[in-house]
């Protein structure tokens, strides 16, 4: 049977499907649980007597009753997970760069140093690929200097993708007095595995808008851009090709950009009251639909390491840690 029942809700499933991979929308007994809804996403083992069985990935068997469904149809059976794409880290910083560019930036030999009026540390920070071309001192004086011009501190964020040189800038940045903070993690992940989502049906991604420029309600939710909105805008929606999404009636939004094999994901934020509720599931598996559809087929965001929600988020999303970084901070700034 197929019909529809409020707007897109359609069931596309009918007892001939028995053995398929399924989701299934049904109303809830109201009795038992606040939700109008429930979404069950696994094999469908029978249909019969009015009642659907459908065994779910951790072999939980749901009971349904037929006239309960709202909306079902047949899925994708889940890919195979696989490890983490093969990168370098120079690589994933370059690309990271390019998908958070900085309005304004200078070069001092391999070194790349960005501002963008304070908006986050990625974008207000050198980011050392390389050689500077000087001695470390000589360098570390035009740094500071560029970035006093333009009233900001001086930050260097400590990954080159050389371990040993990586060690021996920190160790002597350090010794020179500037103090270590924001560590993060780059971590990774395939594309697919995102966009198979069992948040639901394909009608619930349907309900995040997507679109090429930040809208108010988006920058809304994001809240930062609100001291240096003009910097903010120009990082946002600066490089290769990026994407906004947001969740109408919540403050749920996400930002990806695509670059090649890689699509990016950042700006990930759901409000406190709209959380644990799959909305930043469906954010991503949206965005990475987005991304496979244009060639991309690896994923990367990177996180602070003392953010333990998005890292259990990302975790369950298959992402796993390709390399660590932090930040050092001049002396007295």
């Amino acid at each position: 049977m197929e019909f529809t029942t409020g707007g897109r809700l359609e069931i596309r499933i009918n007892s001939g499907d028995v053995g398929k991979r399924v989701s299934i929308r049904a109303l809830n007994d109201r009795t038992r649980s606040p939700e109008r809804f429930t979404d069950t996403v696994g094999m469908l083992d029978s249909w019969s007597d009015g009642v659907l069985c459908v065994t779910r990935r951790n072999g939980e068997t749901v009971r349904i009753a037929e006239d309960a469904v709202v909306a079902g149809k047949v899925v994708p059976m889940t890919p195979a997970r696989r490890r983490g794409p093969a990168a370098g880290v120079r690589e994933l910083q370059e690309t990271a760069a390019r998908g958070w560019p900085a309005p304004e930036t200078g070069r001092l030999g391999g070194w790349t140093l960005r501002a963008a009026g304070g908006f986050t540390a990625r974008a207000n920070s050198v980011l050392p690929l390389g050689d500077s071309g000087l001695p470390l001192p000589t360098a570390l004086d035009r740094v500071t200097s560029w970035y006093a011009e333009r009233g900001l501190p001086a930050l260097v964020q400590v990954t080159t993708g050389d371990p040993a040189a990586d060690r021996r800038l920190d160790e002597e940045l350090a010794a020179r007095g500037w103090t270590a903070e924001r560590h993060a993690l780059m971590r990774t992940a395939a594309l697919a595995p995102i966009a198979d989502t069992d948040a639901g049906l394909d009608a619930d991604l349907d309900r995040v808008l997507i679109g090429r420029e930040p809208d108010e309600a988006w920058l809304d939710a994001y809240g930062r851009t609100r001291e240096n909105a003009g910097a903010a805008r120009a990082v946002l929606t600066g490089g290769p090709s990026v994407w906004f999404a947001r969740v109408p009636g919540a403050p749920a939004i996400a930002r990806c950009v695509v670059d090649g094999r890689w699509a990016g994901f950042a700006a990930l934020e759901v409000g406190p009251e709209h959380r644990r509720q799959g909305l930043a599931t469906l954010l991503m598996a949206r965005l990475a639909r987005q991304a496979l559809d244009e060639g991309a087929s690896a994923a990367y965001l990177q996180v602070e390491r003392d953010n333990a929600g998005a890292e259990a988020l990302y975790g369950r999303l298959g992402f796993t840690t390709h390399h660590a970084y932090h930040y050092r901070r001049e002396p007295g700034r």
